[in-house]
């Protein structure tokens, strides 16, 4: 038999009748898989596009063979030309997203499977995710639901690292209010795999964004459930939107983020202004007198380093953060606790808080004002280093 070219293959997939297809279909998977066949297949770009365009049509099929062989086709094509198929990705991951809907549940498994070997094989997992994110949209509850769940699987083998999640939170949120509970539950499952990664920074973001607070509160018990459980992978994650300074939609600062700031050491590079004497229009500052400026001062080195070196708290859940500030309320209360343990309660747990911790601390830490005034008001008379440090120190967090 004469051997088949790229002409033969571009004329046989373009004809309509089913059998014709099948018959076809089959005659050029064989080939694809044959090393050294179809030769010129490449030699005419114009021709090869109009045969993989002619494919995602058999993939848009209503007759599942020919759609399940046209997704054949398409992962031969893949493993023949590797990542000079990217150029075509654009055009099939549109008939990809409405085959992840399909009634047939092999279908939607091989769509799928194919979305995520592109991903592997011919380009970056974001760049894919770039012509998969109007899947959000789709007006078939089913392909919403399949984008969602390919999204795990992107997930579950590449992990957070090639991805750019402040693109993919904002549809998730979007998909929380489906009418369709099915889609509604793959959002969820979708953020709750994305916090597995990135761990709190999802939370915060989530908390600022405008989510009914019953969801919200459901979402953040299914966090802390991953968290409880020891499910948390913690994947490197290379977002910048998930830096510090920088909230997930990668636009805004975050305002848990920059609510408290511990002032940098005073160096020669980082010079810092003298203090103004107490005589001055502004008042005396914080940082104080120096070393030498008077005895019983506390220095602004030694302020510095009261904002940092502080026992530290873990804080994982909502529940352990009221927990933790409740028993700050009952220590600051009673005034029968040595005036040490009353600072160190006031101090440690508000200055190494962790930026979720300060986003959610608020209503709470709020009630333990009345508290801190009384513990500060018994100092007024004594001349003690705690008295310094810890009227500012608070004032500043709670400022914020």
């Amino acid at each position: 038999m004469e051997p088949r070219g790229a002409e033969y293959f571009c004329a046989q997939v373009l004809q309509k009748d089913v059998s014709g297809r099948l018959q076809a279909g089959e005659e050029l998977l064989l080939c694809l898989g044959t090393p050294g066949a179809i030769p010129d297949l490449e030699d005419d770009p114009s021709r090869l596009a109009k045969t993989v365009d002619a494919l995602t049509r058999w993939v848009g099929s209503s007759n599942y063979r020919v759609s399940l062989l046209g997704l054949e086709i398409l992962s031969a094509f893949v493993d023949r030309l590797s990542t000079r198929f990217k150029s075509y990705v654009t055009m099939v991951t549109t008939a990809l997203i409405d085959r992840m809907g399909d009634v047939k549940d092999k279908v939607r498994e091989e769509a799928q499977n194919l979305t995520l070997k592109l991903m592997d094989e011919v380009a970056p997992p974001m760049y894919v995710w770039e012509q998969l994110a109007s899947g959000f949209k789709h007006k078939n509850f089913r392909s919403r639901e399949g984008v969602c769940l390919c999204l795990i699987e992107t997930l579950n083998i590449f992990g957070t690292q090639p991805l750019v999640i402040s693109k993919l939170v904002p549809h998730l949120c979007v998909l929380f209010g489906d009418s369709n509970s099915q889609v509604r539950n793959a959002a969820l499952s979708a953020v709750v795999e994305i916090y597995r990664h990135v761990g709190e920074k999802l939370r915060i973001d989530l908390c600022k964004r405008d989510i009914p607070p019953a969801r919200l509160e459901m979402i953040l018990a299914k966090f802390d459930e991953v968290q409880n459980s020891g499910g948390m992978i913690l994947s490197v994650c290379k977002d910048k939107s998930f830096d510090d300074e920088e909230s997930v939609d990668g636009n805004r600062p975050s305002s848990a983020a920059s609510a408290f700031k511990v002032p940098a050491p005073k160096t020669p590079g980082n010079p810092v202004s003298s203090a103004r004497k107490p005589g001055s229009a502004g008042g005396p500052k914080v940082g104080g007198p120096s070393k030498e400026g008077g005895a019983g001062a506390v220095d602004e080195d030694d302020f510095i380093k009261a904002f940092t070196d502080v026992p530290s708290v873990q804080i994982y859940s909502s529940r352990e953060l009221e927990e933790t500030l409740n028993k700050i309320r009952e220590i600051l209360s009673d005034d029968k606790h040595d005036w040490d343990q009353r600072a160190n309660a006031c101090m440690s747990h508000s200055l190494v808080a962790s930026e979720v911790e300060r986003a959610l601390a608020w209503p709470l830490w709020s009630h333990l004002a009345t508290y801190q005034h009384h513990c500060q008001c018994t100092l007024s008379h004594e001349d003690l280093p705690e008295k310094r440090l810890t009227s500012p120190v608070s004032s500043a967090f709670v400022q914020h």
